[in-house]
């Protein structure tokens, strides 16, 4: 497999893991939202503090980006991903930031349910 196919594969693989973490994000807010907390939210919450680990041992990185990274020179936030730029490059602060209230008020709802 050629430079491009590699990077190609990298991006359809890395786009299809952001489309199941972004809907796990949105069951955690969902699950706040209407009070409906489940085995599954208590499960989503784990794989997104387990991502959020994952980012920190490979400082801040994805570890597809890093691989991504052998297979191109670009500079652009979404060379590794199919997002538009602007996504690719707030990604981070846009997903936690929703994870975070996701995850207030699962725990708000927990201890109002107590």
């Amino acid at each position: 497999m050629n430079k491009a196919n590699k990077l190609l594969t990298i991006k359809l693989f890395h786009t299809i893991i952001w489309i199941f973490f972004v809907l796990v994000i949105g069951y955690v807010l969902y699950s706040g939202i209407t009070n409906t907390i489940t085995t599954y939210t208590w499960l989503g919450i784990a794989l997104i503090l387990g991502e959020g680990l994952v980012l920190v041992i490979f400082k801040m990185f994805c570890p597809l980006t890093l691989m991504a990274r052998k297979y191109s020179n670009s500079s652009k936030e979404n060379f590794d991903i199919f997002l538009p730029n602007w996504l690719a490059k707030h990604n981070k602060l846009i997903f936690t930031s929703i994870f975070i209230v996701g995850l207030v008020l699962v725990v708000t709802r927990v201890i109002q349910n107590s």
